[in-house]
């Protein structure tokens, strides 16, 4: 019996009901993860003292996440091929929000940093879920891409609205609650997404998932980075410095042995690298990502231990640097990129960023804000955001379809470790045991000539790519 028109009507609105649930909640979950990226940066100095934290040791509730988040990234990717895109978001977010729950209620240090590496998991698990859902839920056309600006807009958001949210939970609650905000998101996204996501089952043959991949490269950058960051305690030439190095470089030689030798399906097709603008490009987001992720975290404590502002204070503050290196980056970057060849948009915007790091080096205990943080946050976040897209163009750039998505997985990787490794040499770099202002300010702004410095290298680097530029307007 032919469908009424009527009923046509009902089932299409109910279809279109459907996929807008869906929509709103794989951009909630992208934006929890990407939220948790910066939300504890504001909460560090509480969580500090709350929970005895040296300082070696407070940065690995940043790095955590970030090390589990990289390593697992890709692995994550392939879920979905192998059990199914519902049960993997449901997956993903179960883990997520559980890790949430435990890092709120934990009483010591060393259960925060595993609950925070848990949380990286599930966020690597769920990250990539998101926009598989979010394609398989809106076919090609105008709906498909309002649906991926709004997922990209949101992603940009929960960057943005990380440090204030981390500032105002922190001030007026306790910092428990930037994890625990998780919980509640958490489930009612679950819920949504049982009453809302297709179920699907993987046809064909199931792909062989790269665990041991995944686990070597995890575990090779979290060796490496604890023996790194060791140093700031018991110096290079400890014991502990010493094999937490030599065992992160000996698993991450074992991780290219499997992935060239050994697995069938490699995390990272190392034949990539053969194309000169993947490997320098991933070298120049390595060092880029070392620069602009730790600032976050130097930044809060240079505004709360030295300036002596409340964690509200501190994420209003940082509400400038987010906002013109978006403008710049949405804005001109685009126009730029069809008129100047991206080397020496990368290089230029490293340069800019590096003046800009410089000047925030002249921090003193007695810096206003104009002064003190705003004219340095204008001049790097004009650097960053005229840097980050011809990154990310020349690290695509000349790859055949077959690799585009471990070439895009590889980058997103690269600047996750990146910040993760760069946070810990620069943690060592500036460590001080002292609670004395002035040594404390010392540390910081030593902290941020080196990222000036390796800024600078970065534009060297820049130099080395493919000529590259975008004609399309």
């Amino acid at each position: 019996m032919p469908r009424s028109p009527m009923n046509t009507t009902l089932v299409e609105e109910n279809r279109h009901r459907s996929a807008s649930i869906a929509l709103a909640v794989v951009c909630a979950a992208q934006f929890m993860v990407v939220l948790d990226i910066s939300v504890v940066n504001v909460a560090l100095p509480s969580i500090r003292e709350s929970l005895g934290f040296d300082a070696g040791g407070l940065a690995w509730v940043v790095n955590a996440y970030a090390l589990t988040f990289a390593g697992f990234l890709l692995l994550g990717g392939r879920l979905a091929d192998l059990l199914g895109r519902r049960r993997v978001f449901v997956i993903g977010l179960a883990v997520f929000s559980g890790a949430s729950l435990a890092g709120g209620l934990v009483n010591s240090a060393s259960l925060l940093v595993v609950a925070r590496a848990v949380q990286g998991l599930g966020a690597a698990i769920l990250a990539p879920a998101t926009l598989t859902v979010l394609t398989a839920t809106f076919p090609e056309g105008p709906r498909r891409t309002r649906a991926l600006a709004t997922w990209t807009a949101v992603g940009i958001a929960g960057g943005t609205a990380g440090n204030l949210v981390g500032g105002i939970l922190t001030e007026y609650l306790t910092w428990r609650s930037t994890l625990l905000i998780n919980v509640p998101i958490g489930m009612a996204a679950v819920l949504l997404a049982v009453r809302c996501i297709a179920a699907d089952r993987p046809s064909g043959p199931r792909p062989r998932l790269d665990f041991a991949g995944a686990v070597l490269a995890t575990a090779g950058l979290g060796s490496l980075a604890y023996g790194i960051a060791q140093a700031a305690d018991d110096g290079w030439s400890a014991n502990s410095t010493i094999s937490g190095i030599a065992i992160g470089v000996s698993l991450l030689i074992a991780f290219v042995v499997v992935e060239k030798w050994v697995t069938s399906s490699p995390l990272i097709p190392l034949h990539i690298f053969r194309n000169r603008a993947v490997s320098i490009g991933n070298v120049i987001m390595l060092l880029a990502g070392a620069c602009l992720n730790p600032m976050w975290y130097f930044l809060t404590l240079s505004m709360q231990n030295v300036l002596g502002y409340s964690p509200v204070q501190t994420g209003l503050a940082f509400l400038p640097h987010t906002i013109v290196a978006i403008a710049i980056g949405v804005g001109l970057t685009p126009w730029m990129m069809g008129r100047i060849d991206g080397r020496f948009l990368i290089a230029s915007g490293s340069l800019v960023a590096a003046a800009g790091f410089w000047v925030q080096a002249q921090l003193d205990t007695d810096s206003g804000y104009m002064q003190g943080i705003l004219l340095p946050a204008i001049i790097f976040s004009i650097g960053s955001g005229i840097l980050n897209t011809p990154i990310t163009a020349a690290v695509t750039s000349g790859i055949p379809a077959a690799d585009a998505g471990a070439a895009s997985g590889l980058m997103n990787t690269t600047k996750q470790i990146g910040g993760a490794l760069g946070l810990s040499v620069l943690v060592t770099y500036a460590a001080t045991s002292s609670l004395d202002k002035d040594d404390l300010l010392a540390a910081y702004n030593g902290a941020f000539y080196a990222i000036a410095a390796i800024m600078i290298v970065t534009a060297l680097c820049a130099l080395a790519l493919p000529a590259h530029r975008d004609h399309t307007e």
